[in-house]
């Protein structure tokens, strides 16, 4: 997928530049956006809110043993930091971070507003720039 992505963000890019950063940036967001509304889902089906509580435990996509990751939870926060992520790998190995990238940027904060648009991501840290990915999801506590 990592190899397919990179591929596609190329080609749009090289075609359309900037305008094609942002359209490959749009169809990330559509797609992660798309992804939250049905972890959203889930979680009512189970009966459960959207709230942060029941984020990960109704996520879309199980996580493979390629990604290590260590996860922390906070009041209103979950903190996670990866240090192995075969898609950063791929696309660092393989010389198209800059495509990659757009991707990363992205696809977190997408999912995490498609679940609750009060949520909120940082991620200031990335495997293809630091070598690890660093977030805070956070969502302020419903009345």
């Amino acid at each position: 997928m990592a190899k397919l992505f990179a591929s596609i963000s190329k080609e749009v890019v090289t075609v359309y530049g900037e305008q094609g950063q942002d359209a490959i940036r749009q169809g990330v967001y559509t797609f992660g956006h798309s992804r939250g509304q049905g972890i959203a889902k889930r979680a009512a089906h189970l009966g459960l809110p959207n709230t942060i509580e029941h984020y990960l435990s109704n996520y879309d996509m199980e996580r493979s043993d390629l990604f290590e990751v260590e996860t922390s939870f906070h009041p209103n926060e979950i903190e996670q930091t990866f240090t192995v992520c075969p898609f950063g790998q791929q696309w660092k190995e393989d010389g198209t971070g800059e495509y990659g990238i757009l991707y990363c940027q992205v696809i977190d904060p997408a999912i995490a507003k498609g679940y609750n648009e009060d949520f909120t991501v940082v991620h200031d840290e990335y495997v293809l720039k630091e070598g690890q990915c660093h977030f805070r999801f956070s969502l302020p506590k419903s009345n």
